[in-house]
């Protein structure tokens, strides 16, 4: 009996320190996917200075085509230090006469068009305000794949921190009844809701 009684005080000595340190982790990123989920919730509300657009235009360096096969790489970072664009570049398309290309970050795109026989090129900027980046960084959307790793440790850290809450929850002898049916009604509630805007 005794031995029953020290590994369960075992366990929940454990399973406090986890939920503590993973909660203390857990804060800020669980701070900023609450209120971002907040603002994707409601796209119509409006902070700082919306978006801006640019239009840019310029010349390739001789060589980023030959014999109609283009040189992505040698093109992509040529836009890059003529103009500044960043984010992941992607989406390259070949046609002949013209060639095209995106640069995609959060908050960020930049369309480019080629003109395959001289290089000459024009370029759409779209900025949006760090509103509309957060927002995209919540979605992990143009991220790159460091952040959405961190989006997926988060998701895993969260899990535990409210697995070991429960965990905690059933050695409160006193209080575990009332959470427990606080729980089950909640879990109810959102399940009803989620049914509700499925239909």
């Amino acid at each position: 009996m005794r031995r029953q009684r020290n590994a369960r005080a075992q366990w929940n000595l454990w399973l406090r320190w986890l939920h503590t340190y993973t909660s203390m982790i857990s804060l800020l990123v669980v701070l900023f996917f609450a209120l971002t989920g907040i603002t994707l919730n409601h796209p119509d509300w409006v902070f700082g200075s919306g978006e801006t657009t640019r239009e840019l235009s310029g010349t390739l360096r001789p060589g980023w085509i030959q014999g109609g096969d283009v040189n992505w790489l040698s093109v992509a970072e040529d836009l890059r230090e003529q103009q500044n664009l960043h984010g992941r570049a992607g989406d390259t398309r070949m046609d002949g006469t013209e060639a095209s290309l995106t640069f995609a970050a959060p908050g960020y795109s930049a369309d480019v068009v080629i003109d395959a026989q001289t290089g000459r090129y024009t370029a759409r900027v779209l900025q949006q305000d760090a509103l509309a980046v957060l927002n995209d960084l919540h979605k992990g959307r143009d991220a790159g794949g460091s952040w959405k790793w961190l989006i997926d440790l988060s998701g895993a850290v969260l899990a535990l921190v409210a697995v070991t809450g429960i965990g905690i929850l059933l050695f409160l002898k006193k209080t575990r009844v009332q959470a427990l049916s606080v729980m089950g009604v909640a879990s109810v509630l959102v399940l009803v809701l989620a049914g509700a805007a499925l239909r």
